[in-house]
């Protein structure tokens, strides 16, 4: 079933990405959604490291909602940075600590961080539970901020560990 289920998912993506619906060009979709199908298989076999997808779809989806507004909010702020004649610019590393428990969740947080104009994820350092981030334009709220997004996105997990 995760195999037919699967395919389905990557033959959309790949019609859907092309836009194109000729027989060729479909025809090479499903070689290559089977190419892909016959070497995840054979890794799954290999090393028989599963990934756990722990998250609500519902709450993944009013987050999506809300960084969409955010990553908004950022690239206005950063186009007001550019265009300034001064352009004060406060570069700055510093750790934001997370709180996901499962993989898919600090991923999610941390391109999340990157999404974000004007913020890159550097390194996520697991023993300390920490990501550090790079901000081209540093306010004291910023810390926080990212607090805000860490709670959102924990709140999108299912807490299962994977």
């Amino acid at each position: 079933m995760r195999l037919v289920g699967s395919a389905a998912f990557l033959a959309a993506l790949w019609l859907l990405m092309s836009g194109i619906y000729k027989p060729l060009v479909i025809g090479f979709g499903l070689l290559s959604v089977a190419t892909v199908l016959f070497i995840t298989r054979r890794m799954d076999r290999a090393d028989r490291d599963r990934l756990v997808f722990a998250i609500r779809p519902v709450g993944l989806v009013r987050y999506l909602v809300w960084l969409l507004v955010e990553i908004a909010r950022a690239n206005w702020a950063v186009t007001r940075l550019i265009l300034s004649r001064t352009m004060p610019l406060r570069q700055v590393i510093f750790d934001v600590p997370s709180s996901q428990s499962t993989d898919i969740g600090r991923t999610l947080f941390a391109n999340s961080i990157t999404l974000t104009p004007g913020t890159i994820s550097v390194e996520t350092v697991e023993e300390n539970n920490v990501i550090q981030v790079h901000a081209v334009a540093y306010e004291e709220n910023d810390p926080a901020a990212l607090a805000d997004m860490d709670r959102r996105v924990t709140a999108v997990e299912t807490g299962k560990n994977g």
